[in-house]
């Protein structure tokens, strides 16, 4: 494999790690409501998480009041990242 794909690959498993932690660091900081919501850190966190979440909360039914959109779009990241990465492994 080339030196190209090598980067790229890695670029894919690090942006799939970033977004995964970010959505979990998002589900965790969900069960503090009290928490101030003008904090540039969660503003930032919800910045980056909101347009990989928003489409998929359209789309997956909650269960009660439990919203499994993020265990969803964790899947699909992963998934995502495992045939990116063997597709570049193929060249």
């Amino acid at each position: 494999m080339s030196n190209f794909l090598v980067i790229f690959s890695n670029f894919i498993n690090l942006l799939s790690q970033t977004l995964s932690w970010a959505i979990i660091i998002r589900v965790l900081l969900s069960w503090f409501p009290n928490l101030n919501q003008d904090n540039p850190l969660i503003q930032l966190l919800r910045s980056v998480t909101d347009p990989i979440l928003e489409p998929a909360r359209r789309v997956v039914p909650r269960i009660g009041m439990i919203d499994i959109s993020p265990i969803v779009v964790l899947v699909v990241i992963d998934v995502a990242r495992i045939v990116l990465v063997r597709l570049l492994q193929s060249f």
